[in-house]
């Protein structure tokens, strides 16, 4: 049913990024289905999966209700800019690709297409490694890195700003790919990434040598010592095999950040990062020393090398406890059955987007950030 590439058959294999390129390439931008607008309801469906074999498997949920909430609330947020104005990242690939590009590859060659396929992630693992090495860069991306849990959750946690610097990685192929191929696989290289923040897969076998995997990210998810700076991949794990930032699964992985947030506010989530780089770029002496505050790594310090000293990492016991302030059962239901409703006016806003003027649109993306910010609030017992 529907435009070619949306029967719930396929939309399922774009999960998987086994859609071949007879039934995913289109002439035009226009033409390209919402992949990612389309796979809320296997999202919910595979959420739904995990906590059941989590449950089978080791008599336990694979997460929290505050941990959660806060996931999806900061995936919500993410996506509100995208309700106001078209995505930078194909707003500016286009612009290239009108007025600058090179030559033209053919828009239905299956070799534009597993080209495109490289490109888009050789693109994702430079952006996504200097998201880690580049102070201003992490401050956006450790909001995806904040969460204590491991699970389809965390994989919706997103961060507001990291597309407003992402789209730069993606120009040079504006010079040859069309944007059509381009807007298929930046989809489908973000949609493949969902499945693997999991616990309840262990190893793949062969396949471990080639793509990323849940074993792999687990990896990246880490802040044991060995976990830190490792495992960039998007789809493939063949770049960080090259590029010598491999690193294969070993002790137990403690997830979250090297030093905790404990917050599950989504607004002071996003911006808190942001506010100790401005407060530490006025606090360090000398005009070279501040710009390294911004472009060096987040445990850079005067003296120290680009990505800090290893040995600062804090040590990991396996003791850890992630933040989890106990609230009443009855504001966990609450604030469940709330953010149904929330979530409910967000998809419906994305579907009425273009028939509401642009006052009401703002009302509704207001009365959602104020509604997620005061569940993050309750979960704190504020």
């Amino acid at each position: 049913g529907g435009p070619r590439g949306t029967a719930p058959g396929q939309q399922l294999r774009a999960l998987f990024y086994v859609l071949p390129p007879g039934e995913s390439s289109f002439r035009t931008v226009e033409e390209v289905p919402d992949y990612v607008e389309k796979s809320i309801p296997f999202f919910i469906a595979f959420i739904v999966l995990e906590f059941a074999v989590s449950w089978v498997q080791k008599h336990k949920l694979p997460g929290r209700i505050n941990d959660g909430i806060s996931s999806l609330s900061l995936g919500i947020l993410s996506r509100l800019p995208d309700v106001l104005f078209r995505s930078v990242e194909l707003i500016s690939y286009i612009y290239i690709w009108d007025n600058y590009r090179l030559f033209e590859l053919p828009w239905d060659s299956q070799w534009t297409w597993y080209l495109t396929l490289l490109g888009v992630d050789f693109a994702y693992y430079c952006f996504h490694r200097l998201s880690h090495e580049v102070n201003i860069l992490w401050a956006a991306h450790q909001i995806h890195h904040s969460s204590e849990d491991y699970n389809l959750f965390t994989a919706l946690r997103q961060s507001v700003l990291q597309k407003y610097t992402s789209w730069i990685f993606n120009l040079p192929m504006a010079l040859f790919i069309p944007p059509s191929v381009f807007a298929v696989h930046l989809q489908f290289n973000l949609l493949y990434q969902f499945w693997i923040h999991t616990e309840v897969i262990t190893n793949l076998g062969p396949l471990e040598w080639i793509l990323n995997t849940p074993s792999h990210h687990r990896v990246h998810h880490g802040r044991n010592p060995y976990c830190i700076d490792k495992n960039y991949g998007g789809t493939l794990i063949i770049w960080d095999r090259i590029f010598g930032t491999f690193e294969a699964e070993d002790a137990k992985v403690v997830y979250g950040l090297t030093h905790p947030v404990n917050s599950f506010d989504p607004i002071m989530l996003q911006l808190r990062p942001l506010a100790h780089i401005w407060n530490t770029f006025w606090a360090t002496p000398g005009f070279c020393n501040k710009l390294s505050v911004i472009f060096k790594g987040p445990g850079w310090g005067p003296g120290k090398p680009r990505l800090g000293l290893p040995e600062e990492i804090p040590v990991v016991t396996g003791k850890e406890v992630p933040f989890n302030p106990s609230v009443p059962g009855y504001l966990n239901c609450y604030a469940v059955v709330h953010f149904a409703v929330v979530l409910d006016l967000y998809t419906e806003l994305l579907g009425t987007v273009t028939m509401l003027s642009q006052g009401t649109i703002l009302l509704r993306i207001a009365f959602i950030i104020l509604s997620l910010t005061s569940f993050g609030l309750l979960m704190e017992n504020k």
